[in-house]
């Protein structure tokens, strides 16, 4: 789906996917609201979406808002946060709401097509300079500001030493592994497994610490210190 307040955007952005033989455009909305109602609409005719291309400044509900109700309301239903402003505070709002990628509009579209298909699969995308300017402030908090770059409540509830107990000593080496930025390929490369066997390690880590994805996943390590 895509989610827009300008027609001409989400025009361009479906001429790009419309060439893509795996992907379908099934809606489009011009705000929040518009794409939680064409949400509860797919849903009930058995369709769903697996992926939505969030735009954040828009009239009436915003992505933030509504990226935070899909993630309540649609949790199988990924949420990639596409916006024209470079700015620390939507990438981290987008996160804390649940969402899988952060993009800037200015990607090329094979860098918008990857990270759709990353993020439909489970995986995270997020704007490089993002995620540097990211990992930097993490560095230079030393965990003080655990709150801003909160994990889902559910996970960050527990004391510690209880969640990392549930994990076996190989999902530990995984989480590190995604922590440091690896994909499944480099971290069966890393481990001598096989990127299938990898896969079902990252979805039992996720489960296990009730995190929503990758990028929750990296948070969440590097809060703890892994």
């Amino acid at each position: 789906m895509l989610v827009d307040d300008q027609e001409l955007i989400r025009t361009g952005f479906r001429l790009v996917l419309m060439s893509e033989a795996d992907m379908e455009v099934v809606a489009e909305a011009g705000d929040g609201g518009e794409a939680l109602a064409a949400l509860a609409r797919l849903s009930g005719e058995g369709s769903g979406c697996d992926v939505v291309l969030m735009d954040v400044r828009m009239p009436g509900m915003n992505g933030i808002e509504a990226t935070k109700r899909i993630a309540a309301e649609f949790p199988a239903t990924r949420v990639l946060v596409l916006t024209t402003f470079d700015l620390d505070e939507y990438a981290i709002g987008a996160i804390q709401a649940g969402a899988s990628g952060f993009l800037l509009k200015d990607a090329r579209p094979t860098e918008l097509v990857d990270a759709i298909r990353r993020v439909a699969s489970g995986d995270a995308a997020m704007a490089p300079a993002v995620t540097a300017r990211m990992m930097e402030r993490l560095r230079e908090s030393g965990g003080a500001q655990a709150s801003f770059f909160a994990a889902p409540a559910e996970a960050a509830d527990a004391p510690l030493a209880a969640e990392l107990a549930e994990l076996t000593e190989r999902e530990l080496d995984v989480l590190r592994l995604i922590a440091d930025g690896k994909n499944n390929s480099e971290i069966g490369a890393s481990l001598f497994l096989s990127e299938s066997t990898v896969k079902t390690h990252v979805g039992r880590v996720l489960a296990k610490l009730q995190l929503r994805d990758r990028v929750h996943a990296v948070i969440f390590a590097k809060q703890h210190g892994l």
